[in-house]
């Protein structure tokens, strides 16, 4: 069994607030996330986590606080191929474009090697692990844009895997996808965290799938209300909705 390093904080959140223009999104937010933790970030619509992620990311620069990756202060931050990224598919990548499943994969050599970087036997390899990891490499020839969306996810998650990232960070992943898809996906993440010991950060705003499947679930909505395990969360939140049960 996968045990997280609770000694060792990959992440650091310290008192990170954040505002667009004259709305407040984020107010004095402190998470430390371990090494080989499964964190799920909940939270209904607007309610900040995407935009917390992003501050973890320095995609944002937050307006008060500070954040830490691998104890090192995110605007110092250098080592980025540690850190794999699978944004919002829909906001990021145009599945019409004419690219493989192998050539999606491969672009995450680049983060680890450079733009100018030649294609390398390494780097074929790599790519072909990751997509085995995700189980995908039986469909390297085909276009992205041929895959369903559950497919797709996968191969984003291959081309992050690439780059040998130590923590992934997925932003609502599993938008749009019908629930045996999901489970499929949550099932996948798992496998990830326990036989490569990586650290896993999901954005989601399903409270249920993410308490029947991550570690630890952080509860935000503008503020962090808890960061506890996640049957502690799912058993809160049913008593929370059935006070007489």
């Amino acid at each position: 069994m996968h045990v997280v390093d609770h000694a060792t904080n990959v992440v650091e959140v310290q008192h990170v607030s954040f505002a667009y223009g004259s709305t407040e999104v984020l107010t004095d937010i402190c998470l430390n996330i371990h090494r080989g933790d499964y964190l799920g970030i909940v939270g209904p619509n607007g309610s900040g986590k995407t935009t917390l992620l992003k501050i973890m990311l320095r995609i944002l620069e937050p307006s008060a606080g500070s954040v830490k990756l691998f104890g090192v202060d995110v605007r110092a931050f250098t080592n980025w191929p540690a850190i794999g990224y699978v944004p919002q598919k829909a906001t990021h990548f145009d599945v019409n474009f004419p690219v493989t499943v192998n050539a999606v994969a491969l672009m995450g050599r680049f983060g680890r090697r450079g733009l100018l970087h030649r294609v390398t036997d390494e780097d074929r390899s790599k790519a072909r692990q990751a997509l085995e990891r995700v189980e995908m490499w039986a469909f390297r020839d085909r276009l992205i844009g041929d895959l369903s969306g559950g497919q797709q996810q996968r191969v984003f998650i291959a081309r992050a895997l690439a780059t040998e990232p130590e923590i992934v960070f997925l932003d609502e992943p599993t938008v749009g996808v019908e629930r045996g898809i999901k489970d499929e996906f949550y099932a996948l993440l798992r496998t990830l965290n326990r036989d490569l010991h990586l650290t896993v950060v999901l954005v989601t705003h399903d409270l249920e799938g993410m308490a029947h499947e991550a570690m630890h679930v952080a509860c935000v909505n503008r503020t962090l209300s808890y960061h506890e395990s996640a049957p502690v969360v799912l058993q809160d939140t049913h008593a929370a909705l059935h006070p007489h049960q």
